[in-house]
């Protein structure tokens, strides 16, 4: 478990392979979360992209300012519903096109999207309500 936000912080930043993983996969507690996403706010990214960060602080970061920030949300299959839409209406081709490639993200939601203004998330939209329609077939 990551203790501080400085550990994590040493973690992220470490050039040893077996400390930059724990960024990413030892659990996060909610308080050293928000202290990062506080106090530190060039390693929201980083937060974001650990296994275990607490959906309280990706509905948190689902507004953020960065588009970079809320495309890593955006990656996270352990959204909410309401997460999954608010994102889907995001500003941003990219967070869109996160959405619409999250494994996770509802059909109805998919749906709701397209059209999108981009053919190529239309594209990836289109793949995925096709595969879920012959999935259904079956």
């Amino acid at each position: 478990m990551i203790e501080s936000a400085e550990e994590f912080i040493r973690l992220r930043e470490s050039e040893i392979p077996e400390e930059y993983v724990r960024s990413a996969e030892d659990e996060l507690p909610l308080e050293i979360g928000m202290e990062l996403v506080k106090n530190f706010p060039e390693m929201k990214q980083w937060v974001v992209i650990n296994k275990t960060v607490p959906i309280e602080i990706l509905e948190l970061l689902a507004d953020d300012e960065d588009e970079n920030v809320r495309f890593e949300v955006a990656s996270k299959r352990k959204l909410t519903r309401d997460l999954f839409l608010k994102l889907s209406k995001d500003p941003d081709a990219t967070v869109r096109e996160r959405i619409a490639c999250n494994a996770k993200t509802p059909i109805d939601i998919l749906r709701g999207i397209y059209p999108d203004e981009w053919d190529y998330i239309n594209e990836t939209l289109e793949e995925r309500i096709k595969a879920y329609e012959e999935k259904m077939k079956k």
